[in-house]
């Protein structure tokens, strides 16, 4: 039985060393070592001899095995260092390369800043896709059939649903409100939630506009909600972003799903209130349009206005990020050029 174990070894040996690539490697790794292997059976058989006799053999068998597997995993490193493709082994005691490392872009943290501060209020982050339609973006929020942002001068919408109504008439979301009456349905009253996103208008771009920006809303509907702490909402969270009282005023304005409607401006950190090309020089810069929810829009949501009542603000997202670091061009943030948003690391 030793003559036939020496066999196995000088065989084993043999196969190991004309191994050729790791899958064949393993191959005769699993002939030599494994359950069904010639070694294996040589120590199954050993039954009918003598203790003396076992004692050998299975000192022979377990050597042999042991130096199949050093012979492997010699191999195998053999076999891994002549599959490198470097002409010359590794250094490694040479300084590596600095690895470019990322960073949020300047929006995205401001929009996370943002979650947070309405997130300890007690909001909900809300979101939907970036298509709306007729139906969502204007019929439900008391636009009258001949608004001017229906038309193709202000909304991009969807070949070849042009010529539909309503809910068949797709379009890329011109702003955000329409997600109110999404998640009111779905939801149902008191509701009080944020939803951040995309916007996307047909309109010319300057210094403060752009067709692609992103707006961040926030709604609260309850039964009883006092138009003041919607300032007070609206100056915890301009404290949260900036880390400092900002100053604001309040000023009537209009949209067809508020009534009453208010414009927030903020005082333009750019020039600090001495008027520049982004405040359109007069030191105010608007960021925060909103008003008390109109009672369409809650019938539109199957809500009685009635019984409940709330208020809009919506952020100009893109325009607090340039207060917060005094950029004077929001095309800037859209523009993908690396050499300014490596500023906001």
């Amino acid at each position: 039985m030793k003559e036939k174990l020496e066999q196995i070894k000088s065989n084993g040996l043999e196969k190991i060393e004309s191994a050729k690539d790791l899958a064949e490697l393993e191959v005769v790794k699993k002939d030599l070592t494994g359950k069904k292997s010639e070694l294996a059976s040589v120590l199954k058989s050993m039954s009918d001899l003598s203790i003396d006799e076992k004692k050998s053999i299975g000192m022979l068998a377990t050597e042999i095995k042991n130096l199949f597997n050093e012979k492997l995993t010699l191999k195998e490193e053999t076999l891994i260092s002549e599959m490198s493709v470097l002409d010359e082994p590794i250094d490694l005691t040479l300084p590596g390369s600095k690895v470019n490392e990322g960073a949020l872009h300047p929006i995205t943290q401001m929009r996370y800043d943002l979650n947070e501060a309405f997130l300890s209020l007690g909001f909900e982050v809300y979101s939907e896709d970036d298509i709306s339609s007729e139906k969502y973006a204007f019929d439900n929020l008391n636009f009258a059939k001949d608004h001017p942002a229906r038309q193709s001068m202000d909304t991009y919408w969807i070949e070849g649903t042009e010529d539909k109504e309503g809910a068949s008439r797709l379009c890329l979301r011109p702003h955000l409100t329409g997600a109110s009456v999404r998640y009111l349905k779905k939801h149902g009253v008191p509701a009080r939630f944020v939803y951040p996103g995309g916007v996307y208008r047909n309109e010319t771009t300057d210094a403060r506009h752009e067709r692609a920006f992103f707006q961040y809303e926030a709604l609260i509907v309850d039964k009883d909600i006092s138009f003041s702490s919607g300032m007070v909402m609206i100056q915890t969270i301009l404290e949260k972003v900036f880390g400092r009282k900002i100053n604001t005023r309040m000023r009537e304005g209009f949209f067809p799903f508020t009534e009453p409607g208010y414009e927030i401006d903020m005082e333009c950190l750019v020039c600090g209130g001495k008027g520049c090309k982004v405040c359109n020089h007069n030191g105010w810069i608007e960021v925060m349009p909103g008003g008390v929810i109109h009672p369409n829009v809650l019938k539109s949501a199957g809500i009685d206005p009635d019984e409940w009542t709330g208020f809009y603000i919506n952020i100009g997202l893109d325009r607090l990020v340039m207060m917060r670091y005094g950029v004077d061009d929001v095309r800037l943030f859209h523009s993908a050029d690396l050499r300014f948003l490596k500023q906001f690391k």
